[in-house]
């Protein structure tokens, strides 16, 4: 599943909910009647609409009913969720695209994460150093998760400096760490 967003909190009373765009093409994304996953097995930590005692379980799949912009977020109704207790419950969902609808891209320096999770992950000696794990968007720029052979991970800028080259068909990334990154 490459991952388009976050839903954060609810906006008004009418079922609508801020999102974390995760991705470079909002508007396709985020298009009315587009359907998006939600993450396998998301449980909603509030209990809205169905009841006292009844869990409420995330839906596998959101239809986008409406989006727009406002003050600079994404602001998303889907449908079905119709007022402020059921949006509260999607809090924190992570939604996304099948990875196998997406098409790569034309710029042979851009991957999507489905793309390097699992790649070995190698110095330019050839030193094993885990595998990517997971890649977390931040501020500055993005992270590759490694998982260590000892069960730790470690945290490696995803630029050029630091991640000279990604190999896809050879399934590794090849990275030269400053001396004590991999240690943090």
């Amino acid at each position: 599943m490459l991952i388009v967003g976050r839903i954060g909190k609810p906006h008004g009373i009418r079922g609508e909910v801020t999102v974390e765009v995760r991705t470079d093409e909002p508007e396709a994304r985020f298009a009315s009647g587009a359907v998006l996953r939600t993450e396998p097995g998301a449980t909603a930590p509030a209990n809205p609409a169905p009841g006292p005692g009844v869990a409420f379980r995330v839906p596998a799949e959101l239809t986008i009913e409406s989006a727009r912009w406002h003050q600079g977020r994404m602001l998303v109704a889907f449908e079905g969720i119709g007022d402020r207790e059921v949006a509260e419950a999607l809090r924190g969902t992570l939604i996304g695209v099948d990875s196998a609808d997406v098409a790569p891209p034309e710029d042979p320096e851009e991957f999507h994460d489905h793309q390097l999770v699992g790649l070995a992950v190698v110095t330019p000696d050839g030193e094993q150093l885990g595998e990517v794990a997971r890649i977390d968007h931040a501020p500055a720029s993005d992270l590759l998760v490694v998982r260590r052979p000892e069960g730790r991970t470690a945290l490696i800028p995803f630029v050029t400096a630091m991640v000279p080259e990604v190999d896809l068909a050879g399934g590794r990334v090849v990275v030269d760490p400053p001396a004590g990154l991999l240690d943090l």
